[in-house]
C-alpha cells in the first residue's frame, strides 16, 4: 500500500496547528515530518512535545526535522534530515533516518549511508518552489531504481490528479504540506489519496 506522509506547515493550517495534527493522525496519515525549520530549537522543541503526545495517542509514526538533539531528549527516535546535514551528521541512537534528495546523485550517496527511506522531489509544480521547474516522474523512477532496496517517498505538488504517477514511478509513498494543512477534511483528503494509489 503506498504511503502517505505529512510534511508539517503550521503556519499555513486553517485552524490550531494540533488540532489539525489530531485530525490528520485521526484520519489515519502513516507518518508526520515537523519541519517547521523557522522555529528556534528551544520552540520547536516544546511544539515537538505537544505534537508527540497525540502522535503517540493514535499510534502515528513522528519524525523531527533538523534537530537532532531535540529529538533525543524527547526520547523521539526518528529524524528526517536535509541530504548535506544527513551526510555530515551522528545518527546513532535514532531507530529511523529519513532523508531529502533532489537529484540521482544524491540519492545514491544517501543511499550510501542506508537511511530509512528518502523524499524525492520536488515531483510537480508547486507554489511552496515557485518558478523552479519540477523535475517530474521520469526523474522520480530514476531515483527510485538507483537507491533500490531504499523506498522512495515522492514530494512537491502531489494531489489526488497525480498521486497514482508518483506510485507507477515506483515510489513507496508520498509526501504532502499545504494542501493537508489547509483541505477541509483532513480524514476525506486521506481517503481521496488513498484511492488514488490503488
Amino acid at each position: 500500500m503506498c504511503k502517505i506522509i505529512c510534511v508539517t506547515q503550521r503556519t499555513a493550517a486553517r485552524e490550531d496547528f494540533l488540532t489539525r495534527i489530531e485530525k490528520l493522525c485521526a484520519g489515519g496519515i502513516d507518518r508526520i515530518i515537523l519541519r517547521e525549520k523557522d522555529m528556534s530549537e528551544e520552540d520547536y522543541e516544546a511544539l515537538a512535545g505537544k505534537v508527540k503526545e497525540i502522535c503517540e495517542a493514535y499510534d502515528t509514526p513522528l519524525s523531527l526535522h533538523t534537530y537532532t538533539d531535540a529529538a533525543l531528549r524527547l526520547g523521539i527516535k526518528d529524524i528526517h534530515l536535509t541530504f548535506h546535514d544527513f551526510i555530515a551528521a551522528d545518527t546513532t541512537g535514532f531507530d529511523t533516518v529519513g532523508v531529502s534528495v533532489h537529484s540521482p546523485e544524491e540519492g545514491l550517496a544517501a543511499a550510501g549511508n542506508l537511511p530509512g527511506y528518502i523524499t524525492a522531489g520536488h515531483i510537480f509544480a508547486t507554489d511552496c518552489k515557485k518558478g523552479v521547474p519540477p523535475r517530474g516522474t521520469d526523474f522520480l523512477a530514476d531515483i527510485c531504481d538507483k537507491v533500490s532496496p531504499v523506498p522512495v517517498y515522492a514530494i512537491g505538488g502531489i494531489t489526488p490528479h497525480n498521486a497514482g504517477e508518483c506510485a507507477r514511478a515506483g515510489a513507496e509513498g508520498i509526501c504532502l504540506m499545504s494542501s493537508l494543512m489547509t483541505c477541509a477534511d483532513p480524514a476525506a483528503y486521506i481517503n481521496m489519496l488513498r484511492n488514488a494509489v490503488k
